[in-house]
């Protein structure tokens, strides 16, 4: 499996990338295009709801909406969408169009989950959020068996064990339990301002190895093999589930910096003993699910949609229900993560 960290470097200032897979734009300046919806900022460091905008219409809009809905969600973290009527196939065509224009590298498309089954009824792209399949043992619910009793442990951000995670991911419910199933962010962004100077510049010195070896186990009790082939990149390939990445991480739409850890997938941070490790993680994971005011909770209605940045945020489903709840999700590809040293963090830049 290849790495994420490259052997050369186009820039004295860029830490991690790749060759393959580079955004192959710079920062995206908000034009301004998406003023005519009503909209509501729903905390002031993460979290935006737009009434009016469909994601049906979108699909055909002109390529100026789509970059500054790109940019609007790599700023605010997180968009959400109410009752939207939107096919899978329009889900799929969407994201292809907002990971596109908001410059991911032409290497990068939609990504396979590893445990999506062969000849699934929505296509390869689509991966079906179902608690029927969590009773199984699928997603991250190993972490909320009888290792622990902490729902925090679900915090996570989409497939960050593959060398090429994903930039965006869009996820409509259509199946929900009378109450519960709401589902949190939280932002990147805010978590890196709140680290020290000195403390910023020593994470951005590391690198982290982010592992879902316990999808080998999942694939075998939901009775499907493992999917080894090419999953949406050439970087992303094999059974190995495991990559190489900044511990802090530049997101390219928006310039800022973002602490690049989380709960699900991050094992070790390299270069430092077990024990500073084990510290250094868990410093950062308590920030994460400790700060009630960088994260955004979100109640769920029939055929709702989230559209959220992975690599600025956390997100950590709900497990307080017993009806059955599920949805579509779409996860689009990026770049190799990387953190560029002249870059800012988002407090700083916006001059907060």
């Amino acid at each position: 499996m290849p790495s994420a960290i490259p052997t050369s470097q186009t820039s004295s200032t860029i830490v991690g990338g790749h060759d393959v897979a580079r955004p192959g734009t710079n920062k995206i300046t908000y034009s301004g295009s998406l003023e005519k919806f009503k909209y509501n900022d729903l905390t002031p460091a993460i979290g935006r709801e737009f009434e009016g905008l469909q994601v049906a219409d979108l699909v055909t809009a002109d390529d100026q909406i789509i970059r500054d809905l790109a940019a609007i969600i790599s700023q605010r973290g997180v968009v959400f969408l109410r009752d939207q009527d939107v096919t899978p196939n329009q889900m799929k065509d969407f994201m292809l169009r907002l990971t596109e224009l908001a410059g991911c590298p032409e290497s990068s498309g939609l990504h396979v989950h590893p445990l999506t089954e062969e000849g699934s009824e929505l296509g390869d792209q689509i991966s079906v959020i179902s608690s029927e399949k969590q009773k199984k043992g699928g997603g991250l619910t190993h972490q909320l068996a009888d290792v622990s009793r902490f729902a925090s442990n679900g915090w996570h951000s989409d497939i960050t064990f593959e060398p090429v995670p994903s930039d965006y991911a869009m996820l409509k419910i259509h199946t929900l339990p009378t109450t519960g199933g709401d589902t949190l962010w939280a932002s990147g962004y805010e978590i890196y301002d709140r680290l020290s100077p000195a403390m910023q510049k020593m994470l951005e010195g590391l690198t982290a190895t982010h592992d879902a070896k316990f999808f080998l186990d999942e694939a075998k009790n939901l009775g499907n093999p493992i999917r080894e082939g090419k999953r949406g990149s050439p970087l992303n390939y094999g059974s190995e589930l495991a990559a190489v990445h900044p511990v802090i991480r530049t997101n390219p739409v928006t310039g800022w910096k973002s602490v690049y850890v989380n709960k699900g997938f991050t094992k070790r941070i390299n270069g430092v003993t077990k024990d500073e490790s084990d510290i250094l993680l868990s410093y950062l994971f308590n920030l994460v699910t400790q700060n009630h005011d960088a994260q955004v909770r979100f109640r769920w209605r029939k055929n709702d949609l989230a559209i959220w940045d992975n690599r600025s945020t956390w997100h950590c489903a709900t497990y307080d229900y017993a009806q059955a709840r599920a949805g579509d999700r779409v996860c689009s590809l990026g770049e190799a993560p990387y953190l560029d040293l002249s870059s800012t963090g988002r407090k700083e830049a916006l001059g907060l």
